[in-house]
C-alpha cells in the first residue's frame, strides 16, 4: 500500500493505492492521525487506487470517524470501485461517510 497526502482548500486529500489490510492499516491510521493531530478535521481519502481492503481496513474508517467527530470534523471518500465499493455497500459504510464519485467531487463537497 502506498498513501499519499496533500492539503487543498479545506481538506487534506489522502490518496491510497494497493491493498488496505491488517497489514497496511496501521500506516494508513497512523498518516490520517497525523493530520488530525495538527488540526486537520476535513479528510477526503481517495481509495480508486486501492483493489482490496479488509475488515481491518474498514475499522481504520470507523476510528477516522469517531476522532473526526470528536473535532467536528468531516470524512469524505472518492473513487470506491470495484470490490472495495461492493464492500462499502455490502457493509452498510457507504451510508455512514459521504461517498462522491470522484476526488474532485469530494473536493468541491468539503468547500
Amino acid at each position: 500500500m502506498e498513501c499519499t497526502s496533500h492539503k487543498e482548500n479545506k481538506a487534506v486529500v489522502i490518496k491510497v493505492t494497493g491493498r488496505l489490510d491488517a497489514v497496511t492499516a496501521p500506516e494508513f491510521d497512523k498518516a490520517c492521525g497525523n493530520w488530525i493531530d495538527q488540526g486537520e478535521t476535513c479528510l477526503v481519502v481517495d481509495l480508486a487506487g486501492v483493489e482490496y481492503i479488509s475488515s481491518a481496513g474498514l475499522r481504520c474508517f470507523l476510528v477516522l470517524h469517531k476522532r473526526l467527530k470528536a473535532v467536528a470534523g468531516t470524512l469524505d471518500l472518492s473513487g470506491l470501485q470495484g470490490m472495495v465499493q461492493e464492500v462499502f455497500d455490502i457493509s452498510g459504510f457507504a451510508t455512514l461517510f459521504p461517498v462522491h464519485p470522484s476526488l474532485e467531487k469530494a473536493i468541491e463537497a468539503t468547500g
